[in-house]
């Protein structure tokens, strides 16, 4: 017990709360691979410029993700009154989920497995600060 009781380091744990607005989808029927790939194109920017990715990009991952995004903009405008104009992806990452296993049958009596992969989803946004510009002087 070096770091203390397990009940002082939950404690600890949970007094460190992440207000930032976000949204998990779990048990999603993507795999993992497949998401980050549209994951990885819509991190760091902010969200007009993600959902114009995503509705335009043909994988079937974009309109599960689009749809995480919008819940995740809901969530910043209802709970925490932020502007959606002025919100950005800061973390998107996608989990393992649990594996369904299925079975093939092949020639001669053999079973070739099959793994039906699930993935949770992630999305956390942020507000842009804004970067006051110094007064012009008049002369």
């Amino acid at each position: 017990m070096a770091n203390g009781h397990r009940t002082q380091v939950k404690r600890a744990r949970n007094a460190v709360k992440d207000t930032r607005p976000h949204a998990k989808l779990t048990y999603a029927r993507i795999p993992v691979q497949k998401a980050c790939f549209v994951m990885d194109a819509i991190r760091g920017k902010d969200v007009t410029t993600a959902i114009g990715i995503l509705e335009y990009n043909p994988r079937y991952a974009s309109g599960v993700i689009l749809k995480l995004l919008k819940s995740a903009v809901a969530n910043a405008e209802n709970n925490l009154g932020m502007n959606s104009a002025d919100l950005y992806i800061a973390e998107c990452h996608a989990s393992n989920g649990p594996i369904m296993k299925r079975i093939q049958p092949r020639a001669q009596g053999r079973a070739y497995r099959i793994n039906k992969r699930m993935s949770n989803l992630y999305i956390t946004l942020d507000e842009k600060k804004v970067e006051e510009k110094p007064a012009a002087t008049a002369e």
